[in-house]
């Protein structure tokens, strides 16, 4: 009858044969083989583990199982690029708002140059280049005339609109009196807003503007 014993690495279907018990237990404390590893005596019908073998099952308990095998953990973040990013993100952020406070800068007019005063009108030129429109205080109600004739406030909006259409003048010039409450001055700039006129100009006497 064969004394000897087969010995295979757990799942492997290569073995190794012809080997006596004192060698596998030769084998098993030098560390060639592990204690899941399998072993088929000669009376065994089939592969059995070493840690479960009756002939081995005693030396295998007294062997040291191996160190656990350390894994790099893939999951770690690389910082270094992160903050590389980071800073190119600050830089191009610094630089944007340096120049577009810059570009402000260049691009702020001048206001020695662009301060003209109060623009002069002469009595012709507005008669010739706006629709005049007048409000004085009459028996204590103010009282709107556009071209020397007197409008209702209701119908200030039409009537403006017809002057621009005869006049081709998309101008309003208002002379009011100190007097006249600011409703009706505001009447009129919104008559004047609703005809699509281009502006309203207030027309200050000269004597006026120069107190």
């Amino acid at each position: 009858m064969s004394t000897t014993y087969k010995v295979r690495h757990e799942g492997s279907p290569t073995a190794v044969g012809d080997l006596s018990l004192p060698q596998v237990v030769q084998g098993l404390q030098d560390g060639q083989w592990e204690p899941t590893d399998e072993v088929m005596g000669p009376q065994d019908g089939g592969w059995v583990p070493i840690e479960d073998h009756p002939d081995l099952a005693e030396v295998a308990a007294d062997i040291e199982p191996p160190p656990p095998r350390h894994q790099e953990d893939e999951t770690r973040l690389d910082f270094n690029a992160l903050i590389d990013v980071t800073l190119v993100l600050l830089i191009f952020f610094i630089l944007t708002t340096s120049y577009s406070i810059l570009q402000k800068r260049l691009q702020q007019p001048d206001p020695a140059k662009e301060s003209k005063g109060i623009p002069k009108w002469t009595n012709k030129q507005l008669q010739d280049q706006t629709i005049p429109v007048t409000i004085k205080m009459e028996n204590g109600k103010p009282v709107i005339r556009i071209a020397d004739k007197e409008v209702e406030q209701a119908d200030l909006t039409d009537v403006l609109r017809k002057m621009a259409q005869q006049s081709q003048h998309n101008i309003v010039s208002l002379q009011f009196d100190d007097e006249v409450p600011h409703g009706a001055v505001v009447a009129v700039q919104d008559a004047a807003a609703g005809a699509r006129l281009e502006r309203v100009t207030l027309v200050v006497p000269a004597a006026a503007a120069k107190r």
